[in-house]
């Protein structure tokens, strides 16, 4: 039986791209799609092509009330979680494709989750070669004491860090050895110019145009240096294949999972 999923998001930049899979998948049928903008219109006319026969309403609650199996969500940082915990309160699994949550909002998230019991499944980041560098981060980090993570994004971009670097920061946070570096409470000057502490590592976040999506690991060690770096390119393609693989399976278990590495293995 098809799994049945709404788009939360669905005319936007990586949620339309993610929409317009599900219509041509064989085990995937699209039932909703939300954009407040476009509330009211088919979702195929209003990206621009031909009807699909979906209507786009403004909420996540509106469109719970078709009945899915998972709500994949790409909307705005101000409104994931409560979008998350509508869709498990109706027993709906979850796929958190939007940034900026913290690690409380996940631990509420969980819990919600839990005593449900529903799958939900986060990532910051949904395309398998920005899984890999977070995967061959981990693996760095064991053996590399000292590691800062910068991303970088458009001006544009509402919440810093990114969702790629703030959970890559908080998994390297897990597994990392004590830094070398002197502790930002004992330095003098502008503290801020070392950037923010997410988990045990320090993150710094430039905003510029020119700029799509890049988030590195930086490595260092005596006499020598490590980079990891990821950059995203101009389209959401990318994204697509990786979303797709966490609907497939985020009934699997109830409560969170985060991290598309733990998919791929």
């Amino acid at each position: 039986m098809p799994i049945r999923v709404i788009v939360a998001g669905a005319t936007g930049w990586t949620g339309s791209a993610v929409a317009r899979a599900v219509l041509t998948s064989e085990d995937l049928v699209l039932v909703g799609a939300v954009a407040r903008s476009a509330a009211g219109c088919d979702l195929g006319e209003a990206l621009g092509g031909s009807a699909v026969g979906v209507t786009v309403v403004a909420t996540v609650e509106e469109a719970l009330r078709t009945g899915a199996d998972a709500l994949v969500d790409y909307t705005a940082p101000q409104v994931v979680k409560a979008n998350a915990l509508a869709a498990i309160s109706a027993g709906v699994a979850v796929v958190i494709g939007t940034s900026g949550l913290s690690a409380d909002d996940y631990a509420e998230i969980d819990a919600a989750a839990r005593a449900k019991p529903v799958g939900v499944f986060a990532a910051g980041n949904y395309s398998i070669t920005a899984t890999l560098m977070t995967k061959f981060a981990l693996m760095a980090a064991k053996h590399v004491a000292d590691v800062e993570v910068i991303d970088y994004a458009s001006a544009g971009k509402p919440d810093t860090p990114s969702g790629t670097a703030r959970e890559l920061a908080e998994r390297l946070s897990a597994v990392r050895r004590p830094a070398t570096s002197k502790p930002v409470n004992e330095l003098g000057g502008v503290r801020e110019t070392r950037g923010g502490t997410v988990g045990a590592v320090q993150v710094h976040s430039l905003r510029m145009p020119g700029y799509v999506l890049s988030c590195e690991a930086q490595f260092g060690a005596s006499g020598e240096r490590l980079l990891i770096r990821h950059d995203a390119g101009s389209d959401a393609a990318p994204y697509v294949a990786g979303t797709l693989l966490a609907v497939r399976r985020v009934r699997e278990q109830a409560g969170l999972r985060r991290g598309l590495d733990l998919l791929i293995d």
